[in-house]
């Protein structure tokens, strides 16, 4: 091999490395960003608060009815759960306001109301169970983060709301490459992910902001970007986000309170559902899951893998969006 090959191939491999550091650097610049303006708000709102009003909170369940005088626009369900007993804490992984009201856990309280703390086991799992579900599909998001390199290129598109009866959740993504075809140790690794997030524990915050804090906070991401003003105009201009760790997404809600309440989880499918300009792709990815404390065998959990694996009916990320679809961005 010449000098002149040698020295060209060194330089190549140069370039490559430093393209990779300004990739990985960019990346974790944008992520910093976007948390920083999520704490700034964050703190704003709280401070904003003023005069501390008090509020009843009449509490519906076992092991009695009461009520709890707590803190307007301070006080969560959690907080509620609090006064009650340990057990509830852990338990709880939604509150229904006045009967009919889903609300995350962590969400303060705004005025006096009744109060039903869901967990898994309640006699009408509906509200929950759709909770659930939407949070594995938020939770996948943040798995994919993890899991794929930064200059995989992977931008994160939607997650459609949730549909308990096609058997997955999901979230739609694109990649610069319109040719990957996930091995089975690369789904494994996702699914490991997922596993990891939920034994972190990791409180699910949820913060709603004006139109154009969101574009900031999104302005690096092709598709939120585009996303959001559909999004702002059906809610008066403002957007629901929601965080775990670093990972921040557009929701409208609700979900559980903690990624604890994942139980067992396998990420199954993957699916290229549409081309992305001319050398990306749309891919679907879908998975399964359990609630925490839930325990099937073998031969049942791999009936729902199969049935997970199913392609979803859900609206394609590809397909315009509708007006009432868009709210369910998820």
């Amino acid at each position: 091999m010449s000098a002149a090959t040698k020295l060209h191939k060194t330089s190549w491999c140069a370039l490559r490395q430093l393209q990779q550091y300004r990739t990985n650097a960019n990346f974790s610049a944008s992520i910093a960003k976007r948390n920083d303006l999520f704490n700034q708000e964050q703190r704003r709102q709280r401070d904003a608060v003023g005069r501390i009003d008090k509020i009843e909170v009449r509490y519906l369940g076992l092991p009695e009815d009461v009520t709890l005088v707590m803190n307007s626009n301070i006080s969560t369900p959690f907080n509620c759960a609090q006064h009650l007993s340990e057990g509830h804490c852990k338990r709880s992984a939604l509150a229904l306001v006045d009967g009919s009201v889903p609300w995350d856990m962590h969400r303060p309280l705004q005025e006096s109301c009744t109060l039903q703390l869901l967990n898994f086991h309640v006699s009408e799992p509906h509200v929950v169970n759709k909770a659930f579900w939407r949070t594995c599909s938020f939770m996948l998001g943040a798995a994919l983060n993890r899991a794929f390199k930064p200059e995989a290129n992977l931008q994160l598109h939607s997650f459609p709301g949730p549909n308990i009866k096609s058997g997955s959740f999901v979230h739609d993504i694109v990649l610069q490459t319109q040719t990957w075809q996930p091995s089975k140790e690369e789904m494994r690794a996702i699914s490991a992910e997922m596993v990891k997030l939920s034994a972190q524990d990791l409180r699910i915050e949820r913060l709603d902001v004006q139109q154009d804090l969101a574009q900031e906070m999104f302005k690096d991401s092709k598709y939120k970007s585009e996303q959001l003003p559909s999004i702002a105009q059906q809610t008066n201009g403002r957007v629901t986000l929601y965080r775990i760790g670093d990972h921040i997404d557009i929701s409208r809600g609700p979900m559980v309170g903690s990624t604890g309440f994942l139980g067992k989880c396998t990420i199954s499918a993957a699916y290229n559902v549409a081309a992305e300009g001319p050398a990306g792709a749309f891919y679907r990815i879908q998975g399964v899951a359990l609630p925490s404390g839930f325990q099937l065998n073998h031969v049942a959990f791999g009936i729902l893998e199969e049935r997970s694996k199913k392609p979803s009916p859900a609206r394609l990320p590809n397909e315009p969006f509708e007006e009432q679809q868009q709210l369910q961005l998820s």
